[in-house]
Parts: C-alpha cells; sequence; structure tokens
C-alpha cells in the first residue's frame, strides 16, 4: 500500500514537471520573434505561397512560333489544330527557321518551333510521307512536354483524318478505313492524378518537407539560445535526478507537437481543401501516420539542439540540408534511381519514411494496414530519437551543473 502511495506521488510528481517544463519552453517560444516566426509563420507563409504558384496546377498555352513554308490550306489548317490544343498557343509566325530562331534567342517566353515544310500539301496528294519538324525547349521539361505532346496529338489526328479520306476513297466505309487505320488501339487510364497535374503531384509531399525542416530549425534556434542565456541552469537539479530527463523532455516535445498539430491541421486540412489537392484517404490514418513523424522530428530536433551554441547555425544547418532532404524523399527522383547507400542514409530524415507512406493514404487511399512497412519503420525512428533525446539532455544538464559549480563564489 505504501509503495503504490508512493508510486502515485512520483506519477503526480511527474506529470506536474511535465506541466512546468512545457510552461517553460512555451514562454521560450512565445518570447523568441525568430523562432515564433520559423515555428508558426513560415509554415502558413510557404505552404500558401508554394500552393498558391502552383495553382494553375499545369502548364498550358506555352507560347509557339510557326514557321509555315507551305501557306497551303493544309499547312493552315495544321496550323490551327496545334493552336487550338490547351497546351500551345501559336503567338507568333515567322518566314524562316532563321527569324524563328531570332525570336526564339531574345527570350520572348517562347517555348519552341514548329515548322511545316513546303510542298506539304503536294505531298499528301501525292501520298508522299511529309515531316514536320518540332523544335522543343528542353532545357525546361514541363515546356517540352507540353510542346511536344500538343503536336505530335495534332499531327497525328491530322495524319488520321487524312488517311482515312484516302481509304475511303478506295471504296471503303468509314468504319473499315478506322479499322484500317488503327487496327490496334490502346485504352489508356491514368490512375490518381489523370489530369497530371503538377500542384497536385508535388505539394502534398512538399508540406512534409516543409514542416519537418521549420520544425528543425525552430527547435535548433531554441536550444541556441538556451545556450546562449543559460536557461537552462534552473532545471539541473530536477533533470539529474532519477528519471528526471523524462518530465524535461515531455514537456519540451509536447510544446512543439501543441504548435506543430495546429500546423498540421492548417496544411493537411484546410490547405488541401482550399486548393482541391487529392483526398481519397481516411483523416484517422493520416493523424495516425502524421502523429508519429511529427514525434519522430521533435526527438530529432531535440537531439541535435544541443550541439547549438548559438541559435544561427541551426539555421545554416537546415538550408544547408533542405535540398538534400528534398531530393532524397523521392519527390522529384524515384527510390530506385537513387544510389543505394545514399537511399540507405536518407533514412536519418524522417520525412524519406513517411513521404512515400503519406502519398500513398492521401492519393492512392489505401489503409494504415498497406503502409504497415513505413509505419513500423517511423515507430522504430521515433523510439530511436527519442533514447538519444534523452541521452542529450541528460548530458546536457549535467554539462550545465559543472559550469554552474564553476561558477558560484568560493
Amino acid at each position: 500500500m505504501i509503495d503504490m502511495k508512493k508510486r502515485l506521488k512520483k506519477i503526480r510528481t511527474g506529470i506536474r514537471m511535465t506541466g512546468q517544463f512545457y510552461q517553460d519552453e512555451m514562454q521560450a517560444i512565445l518570447k523568441d520573434q525568430g523562432a515564433l516566426l520559423i515555428l508558426s509563420g513560415a509554415i502558413i507563409i510557404y505552404s500558401l505561397i508554394y500552393a498558391y504558384a502552383y495553382k494553375m496546377e499545369l502548364v498550358r498555352e506555352v507560347d509557339t512560333v510557326v514557321v509555315d513554308l507551305d501557306r497551303s490550306s493544309s499547312s493552315r489548317q495544321l496550323v490551327r489544330m496545334i493552336d487550338g490544343t490547351e497546351e500551345v498557343k501559336v503567338s507568333r509566325s515567322a518566314t524562316s527557321m532563321k527569324e524563328a530562331r531570332e525570336i526564339f534567342d531574345e527570350g520572348e517566353h517562347v517555348g519552341g518551333i514548329v515548322v511545316i515544310p513546303a510542298n506539304f500539301e503536294n505531298d499528301l496528294l501525292e501520298g508522299v510521307q511529309a515531316d514536320v519538324a518540332v523544335y522543343a525547349d528542353g532545357s525546361y521539361f514541363l515546356i517540352y512536354r507540353q510542346l511536344l505532346g500538343a503536336a505530335v496529338k495534332s499531327v497525328g489526328t491530322f495524319s488520321a483524318g487524312v488517311e482515312i479520306k484516302r481509304l475511303m476513297a478506295e471504296g471503303k466505309t468509314y468504319e473499315q478505313a478506322m479499322a484500317a487505320r488503327d487496327p490496334l488501339s490502346a485504352d489508356l487510364h491514368f490512375w490518381f492524378n489523370p489530369s497530371s497535374c503538377y500542384g497536385s503531384f508535388v505539394m502534398p509531399g512538399l508540406i512534409l518537407i516543409i514542416l519537418q525542416q521549420t520544425l528543425l530549425i525552430g527547435i535548433g534556434m531554441i536550444g541556441g539560445s538556451n545556450k546562449e542565456k543559460n536557461r537552462h541552469s534552473f532545471q539541473v537539479p530536477v533533470a539529474l535526478k532519477r528519471g528526471g530527463i523524462f518530465p524535461l523532455l515531455f514537456g519540451k516535445s509536447l510544446s512543439y507537437l501543441t504548435i506543430y498539430s495546429v500546423n498540421s491541421l492548417f496544411t493537411m486540412v484546410l490547405l488541401h481543401n482550399w486548393f482541391d489537392y487529392p483526398n481519397r484517404g481516411s483523416y484517422l490514418d493520416v493523424m495516425a501516420l502524421t502523429l508519429l513523424f511529427l514525434l519522430s522530428v521533435i526527438f530529432m530536433g531535440i537531439t541535435f539542439s544541443v550541439l547549438f551554441k548559438k541559435r544561427e547555425s541551426s539555421i545554416l544547418l537546415m538550408v544547408f540540408l533542405s535540398p538534400i532532404v528534398l531530393f532524397l524523399s523521392r519527390i522529384s527522383w524515384p527510390a530506385d534511381s537513387i544510389p543505394p547507400l545514399l537511399h540507405k542514409l536518407a533514412h536519418v530524415f524522417p520525412s524519406t519514411i513517411m513521404v512515400p507512406a503519406y502519398l500513398r493514404i492521401r492519393d492512392l487511399g489505401v489503409g494504415l494496414v498497406h503502409v504497415r512497412y513505413e509505419y513500423l519503420l517511423l515507430l522504430g525512428q521515433t523510439g530511436f530519437y527519442f533514447l538519444t533525446a534523452s541521452v542529450a539532455l541528460y548530458f546536457e544538464t549535467r554539462h550545465n551543473r559543472k559550469l554552474s559549480q564553476q561558477e558560484e563564489p568560493i
């Protein structure tokens, strides 16, 4: 009975200590304008700017220069067909390839050049193959894809019309001509992002990267500020008691979890609804996965925050790592194409595990059971960083105790 009372007393003391450390950390965050801007303002600003920038979803009406060397009714019809596609807008015409190249080199936002050769109509009438040249800006893949796709679609449709008319002139019916022109047809289906929208493809994963990087920067800034101002001295006698590190760690973690629960609600619910991003999964599955992700990032941030002697150090390190983290997250490049060693090292960051699992839930609509491997991996990572954060805080408080003893007057 006495042991039970002692245990309950210890639990109440631990809860009270956790609440005190939670309050202290929240006050430190609210008083630090720079950290508050990173932890609260940056996630809203970044997500809104990126989401609004990608609001158009698709690159449409790419300015294109047409060089019509034939100037026939057939060539003009082909130009109208190209201009009628949503991908391309025929904004300029030129009399020669040299003139078109000069327009392109002037940098007037021209995506490419389409050249219709001389004798285009005569070749069609004589049954000779006519070539249409397309010069697309390969330095910009989105523009290149749109211009090339519009040209191929228009030329293919125009070519099919010519072939069908020729077959019907030979005595075939329209259905026979269609079957002869396309004996094998492909029935294409684009799942989960049928319109190939770029914003819907990149933004859900990019939001997770922003959440992670701003959280790591904010925790590092608070840790660096505490080092500069020696704010942790009051925590030393409490934290070094048996089990005292855990209330300290829980209190600090809960403060960041509180802030980023609100940030997650804004980015993963409100922002998704505002910009109509794919949302086929269950919110309960998303919440279960996001909770582990945030805890893993928080414990990782606390682990590394003890290394920063100045608040600026965390900003420099995370700005340096951000492009690397984005690339290794598999948003822009498939995991199978990343060197195996580099891919394994990428699992240091929670986003590497979180992004593919999150996208499968939100985009594909699968359940948590279908991402159980990533979930268990994220759970193990959370446990690992919990241990490293506990050890880091323990040695940090021991170091602070030595400093306090050295500063005491003899």
